[in-house]
């Protein structure tokens, strides 16, 4: 059954696609263990401004989340936090806040990985470029040190959003990551990636010896031999949907 939020949604053709598509992404979460309790927050925009998106609803565990449980959100009109169907405090925080400032973060994932959420207690949370999952992101990281406490109001929104800006990852200081992109493939496999450098640079570091961090320009020239293997995002994302349509089918309802 589908959430009223006082929008209309046209449910045929590429919403409903982007529904099934977001609802794998939760699924997706728990199986690789993203997840956190009932919280944590997917969105992705339906309208062209980024202004119109969709959303889980409030408390709802992220193995249990189907195309048609997702909120559709107007980013303009805050009345939606009186409803019944209010979405969680937090999650309007951030993610209305960031499809009404930046039109162009079409999928925003924000969640708490083990790994990325490690990294970003630390004083210096940079990715440093020491292999080829790590030097991925050089360049591509926005980092937010300014931690209020439980992003629940405007101003802790804003700030994010500006933080965050063109960039496909930002680490939360003392909270988490957040990760935009043009669709749910791609958003998924830049969160599949930042938490598989945050493992290796978190276990680099544990050895207690010295980093071979590559220089700036390595780095770069490894970050940008990534960019023709795009396409692998939306070949893993395709592979993971095939598998739930054998044990969890439900999702696309």
């Amino acid at each position: 059954m589908k959430l009223e939020t006082g929008i209309s949604a046209d449910t045929t053709g590429s919403e409903q696609a982007l529904r099934e598509d977001l609802a794998a992404a939760f699924r997706l979460a728990v199986k690789f263990g993203w997840h956190e309790s009932v919280g944590n927050h997917f969105s992705a925009a339906v309208s062209e401004d980024g202004a119109t998106f969709l959303m889980n609803p409030k408390w709802r565990h992220f193995s249990e989340i189907r195309a048609s449980d997702l909120l559709l959100l107007d980013a303009h009109d805050d009345r939606v936090m009186a409803g019944d169907n209010a979405p969680d405090p937090s999650a309007w925080c951030i993610h209305g806040t960031v499809h009404r400032m930046n039109p162009a973060a079409r999928v925003l994932f924000h969640c708490h990985p083990p790994n990325a959420t490690a990294l970003a207690t630390l004083q210096d949370p940079s990715m440093r470029p020491i292999d080829l999952n790590t030097a991925r992101f050089f360049g591509k990281v926005a980092i937010d040190p300014g931690f209020g406490g439980m992003a629940d109001d405007a101003e802790e929104g804003r700030r994010i959003a500006e933080t965050l800006g063109d960039k496909p990852v930002l680490i939360m200081g003392n909270h988490g990551v957040s990760v935009s992109a043009a669709n749910v493939a791609e958003a998924f496999e830049h969160l599949y990636f930042f938490e598989r450098a945050a493992e290796t640079l978190l276990k680099a570091y544990a050895t207690g010896r010295p980093l071979a961090i590559m220089s700036d320009n390595l780095a770069a020239k490894t970050a940008a031999e990534w960019e023709p293997y795009k396409g692998m995002g939306h070949a893993h994302f395709d592979h993971l949907k095939r598998e739930l349509d054998r044990t969890q089918p439900d999702y696309r309802d």
